[in-house]
């Protein structure tokens, strides 16, 4: 088994067992939220605040309603100079082995993930890169609507289309969405990036067919 890969920034997870299975494949600081605990934890609220302005944070929950509840939550709590990168996890059918049933969504959380999933969101995010690409902050909501993705009677199947095969929750927002596309592409070279993603649906010849 290969080591577990090391990253400056701290991590934000919800749950102890989030923060097992993030350990073997990366060495970092894991914070845990304890789910909506950390909604009325001050300390660990002031922790969080402290790596975001030093080292900066990754904030990495499950793919849930909850756990968007808890991202936009620590997004709202954290100073306008905080360095912090969102790392999300695909949207998976399953169900945890430690757990005796399905949770309310039917979706594996950040224990459920396998190493290559963790690793994969995580490189996606360019989380190992000792510096992130320069890329400008160009890609909006109206650049999207351009792209039939917001404002269109099939935005909703277009965009979960990306989604998915970006390997993204299905509850990320549209804003959230030009947040990872940000880190992606740009507004240039964003038709190329929908072609290389949905061939069918921006490809050649898919307006034709």
């Amino acid at each position: 088994m290969n080591a577990p890969r090391r990253i400056a920034p701290a991590v934000v997870v919800e749950g102890k067992y989030d923060k097992i299975r993030l350990q073997s494949v990366i060495d970092a600081v894991i914070i845990v939220t304890n789910g909506f605990q950390i909604y009325h934890n001050s300390k660990q609220l002031a922790l969080i605040r402290h790596y975001a302005q030093t080292t900066g944070i990754i904030i990495l929950t499950d793919a849930d309603a909850a756990g968007f509840q808890i991202r936009g939550y620590l997004k709202g709590a954290l100073p306008p100079d905080a360095k912090v990168c969102h790392v999300y996890i695909p949207g998976i059918h399953g169900k945890e082995r430690r757990k005796p049933v399905y949770s309310a969504e039917r979706l594996l959380g950040v224990e459920g993930m396998d190493n290559a999933t963790l690793l994969a969101a995580l490189e996606r995010a360019g989380v190992f890169e000792e510096q992130l690409p320069d890329r400008p902050n160009d890609i909006t909501p109206a650049l999207l609507y351009e792209f039939g993705l917001t404002g269109t009677p099939d935005c909703t199947v277009r965009r979960r289309a990306l989604l998915d095969a970006m390997q993204l929750p299905p509850h990320l927002s549209v804003s959230g969405l030009c947040e990872v596309l940000c880190t992606l592409t740009c507004a240039d070279e964003l038709e190329d990036y929908l072609a290389q993603m949905l061939p069918d649906l921006y490809g050649e010849g898919a307006a034709e067919s």
